[in-house]
């Protein structure tokens, strides 16, 4: 009896030994965690922030490849987390704001400039998994679809372009190198508008660091 209790004693041991050699990542972890990949947990309710990173541009134009269209030198978006569970998972946030300012218009035939870009219809939903690549979805709320506004000044006076996404939801991938969430080609389609306007767009841009600013310092996030 006493060899029986001395070897599961020792099993228990070399359990526990094993346990807490595991990286923070695989045993306790969240999906969102701030100042570390494997850090402290984003908390439900934080507030996460993203601009442009200097010197990069987000572009609306009419192919993947380019063509005509709008480019802005900022942006912004603002999202509350409202649940953030232990990895292998998804984090859902709010996304709350998005803004962008520096536009300009790209070879588009009659347009002088660019007067405002509006995201309508917020809030939406974004899902940040820790799957392969990292997938991000951002779906519409229920508001409506996920649509942007583009106000475009032209010889003839202004003119309002009204753009969709299409299919409903967009998808991105995040990189804890440099923190970024990232949307590369997302169609979006013209659902009211002149002749002006370009007929479809596909929205390209990365947003980072994206910084928890609930927490002092405002860290920056990661994807476990």
């Amino acid at each position: 009896m006493r060899k029986r209790l001395y070897l599961g004693a020792a099993t228990a041991a070399a359990a526990l030994a094993a346990l807490t050699a595991l990286p923070a990542s695989a045993t306790s972890a969240n999906v969102l965690t701030y100042g570390s990949a494997g850090g402290t947990a984003v908390a439900a309710g934080d507030v996460l922030t993203a601009s442009l990173p200097s010197g990069s541009y987000a572009t609306l134009y009419s192919t993947a490849a380019g063509g005509t269209g709008v480019k802005c030198s900022s942006s912004a978006f603002s999202a509350t987390v409202t649940s953030n569970p232990t990895a292998p998972g998804t984090a859902v946030e709010t996304l709350n704001s998005q803004t962008f300012g520096g536009c300009s218009a790209v070879n588009i035939p009659g347009v002088t400039g660019v007067t405002s870009v509006t995201v309508n219809n917020l809030s939406y939903t974004n899902s940040v998994g820790d799957g392969s690549g990292n997938p991000v979805t951002l779906s519409p709320g229920s508001a409506g679809p996920i649509q942007t506004t583009i106000k475009l000044r032209t010889l003839l006076g202004s003119v309002t372009c009204t753009y969709q996404a299409n299919p409903t939801s967009l998808s991105g991938t995040t990189d804890n190198t440099a923190q970024t969430i990232s949307f590369s080609n997302q169609s979006f389609g013209l659902s009211s508008g002149p002749g002006t306007c370009f007929a479809a767009g596909y929205f390209t841009a990365a947003y980072g660091p994206v910084q928890d600013t609930s927490q002092s310092g405002s860290p920056s996030v990661y994807v476990n």
